[in-house]
């Protein structure tokens, strides 16, 4: 038990930390005495979140494909409490349109399908970069660690749907880029790792008929219901806890293969 890792004194920012599987997170980091940066757009309710959390949570607005904005709430992180262990990955878009449709004779935007890919692997990529620079400067451990990397992609980067195109493309990105960024960090002490959540009670999904909502909950083997966002928040701390979770992939999604 001497490798592993306690939350208590840890220092996280996460970025969609102001609703979902991120406030989840946040949440989870503070009550095991870790600190958090929540890390959303500055339209979000953040500010509330973070004072509804107490001293040990901060709210940094920003847009995670903003080198300035990341790098403001990289330096919150340092200033308020000290260093940065941890950056959890929850932000992301998504579309739901058809390559192309034949009925109006449209194509997919190609906007749309830009923008989905840059929010969700460039801003992943974009906070990981600027992240591992404050771990860096921490001081490795007896095992020469320094911090963690967590991403999310979703089962949707393996079994995409119908009008997915894009959202499965984003995704499939943060799984291809785990394991080489996990060994480009090795050296550092900087762990990789992604979790790829199934079907979530999350905003997106909250806002669905419950007729649908019964449907999707039927298609997951067990247990056969949406996750709760707590579910993913416990698995993030335990490899957040746990050295050698590293470079990996790990679906949260109760063995639910989605199919065409």
């Amino acid at each position: 038990m001497a490798h592993i890792r306690s939350l208590k004194g840890m220092v996280g920012l996460v970025t969609g930390g102001a609703s979902g599987l991120g406030r989840a997170t946040v949440e989870r980091l503070v009550q095991n005495g870790a600190s958090a940066v929540i890390v959303d757009l500055p339209s979000s309710n953040g500010q509330e979140v973070a004072g509804s959390l107490g001293n040990r949570c901060a709210f940094a607005p920003a847009d995670v494909t903003s080198e300035a904005d990341m790098l403001l709430a990289v330096s919150l992180a340092r200033k308020k409490f000290g260093k940065l262990d941890l950056a959890v990955n929850c932000a992301g878009i998504a579309v739901a349109i058809k390559t192309y449709n034949f009925n109006k004779n449209t194509p997919h935007s190609l906007e749309d399908f830009q923008h989905v890919i840059n929010v969700n692997i460039a801003g992943t990529f974009n906070v990981i970069r600027l992240a591992v620079g404050e771990m860096g400067k921490n001081e490795p451990d007896a095992d020469g660690h320094r911090g963690c990397i967590i991403n999310t992609a979703s089962v949707a980067a393996f079994d995409g749907q119908v009008g997915q195109a894009a959202y499965s493309a984003s995704k499939g990105g943060i799984v291809g880029m785990t394991l080489p960024i996990a060994r480009d960090l090795a050296p550092m002490g900087i762990r990789v790792v992604t979790i790829a959540p199934g079907l979530f009670a999350t905003p997106l999904l909250a806002g669905l008929p419950e007729k649908v909502r019964s449907f999707l909950c039927r298609q997951v083997p067990f247990p056969s219901r949406l996750g709760d966002p707590a579910e993913f928040a416990h698995l993030v701390t335990s490899v957040a806890e746990n050295p050698m979770i590293n470079g990996e992939v790990i679906r949260l999604d109760g063995a639910i293969r989605m199919q065409p």
